[in-house]
């Protein structure tokens, strides 16, 4: 069946003289491998710079259920990023978010809401100014209701701990070692109230942006084993030194 679609880019390889196999978040099928063929020949155009991590794409791709990899027809820009591929912390954080997503997303079906809010929150990522070092932050927080797990940060009483293995703030510190701390705890809480166009008024250190981001993987990994060790958030860190 010949299909039309658009998708997010979350990783790709080469594969022969010329030709890719991508593995991308469709709208319309979920998480699908396309191989596409002299992606990056000369005669294409380089098809492969559309390719790079968390660029959204329009396919028409020959989509078959019982096949796990897909031939494209064709491939383009849906919405080219103005600034990502021009600034070092956008497009590391986006690096970042593509490894994370491209490890935790393996749902081979149609989520419209869940990719509508990647999408959307991505184009207005490409124009922030203010509060844009924080993006990564408020992106995997989000992302959380949509995969089902989205931590309770009600606070309870004046004095809060993120219990990562109960995904929730408890009133008293956790015995074992899977816990925020309390002042981690408060500025995930207030995280957690955030609107995108918030983000300019979340002001943390480096040591906190780190700290968050640890903790959030940490909940990300005991809900996808497969997660293991995020090797871009090395660059991340050192970009945000």
């Amino acid at each position: 069946m010949l299909a039309t679609t658009e998708g997010i880019v979350l990783h790709f390889i080469k594969y022969g003289e010329s030709s890719v196999i991508s593995t991308i978040y469709t709208r319309d099928f979920g998480r699908q491998s396309y191989m596409i063929n002299a992606a990056r020949s000369k005669k294409s155009k380089n098809k492969a710079s559309l390719l790079q991590p968390l660029f959204l794409v329009d396919l028409v791709a020959y989509q078959k259920q019982t096949r796990e990899l897909h031939r494209v027809k064709e491939v383009k820009s849906n919405q080219p990023y103005q600034n990502i591929a021009f600034d070092i912390a956008k497009s590391t954080q986006v690096i970042f978010l593509a490894e994370v997503l491209y490890r935790a997303i393996n749902e081979q079906e149609s989520f419209p809401e869940m990719y509508d809010f990647m999408k959307s929150a991505l184009l207005y990522f490409d124009l922030m100014d203010e509060g844009s070092s924080n993006f990564h932050l408020f992106f995997l927080f989000r992302l959380t209701e949509y995969l089902g797990f989205l931590p309770d940060t009600t606070k309870t009483g004046f004095e809060g701990w993120f219990d990562i293995k109960k995904g929730t703030v408890v009133p008293f510190q956790p015995s074992h070692p899977f816990a925020a701390n309390k002042e981690v705890t408060e500025h995930l809480i207030f995280l957690s109230t955030l609107k995108i166009h918030e983000l300019d008024k979340f002001k943390i250190s480096r040591y906190m942006r780190d700290s968050l981001i640890t903790v959030l993987l940490d909940y990300y990994q005991l809900h996808f084993e497969n997660l293991g060790d995020i090797k871009s958030m090395r660059v991340l860190r050192e970009v945000f030194k």
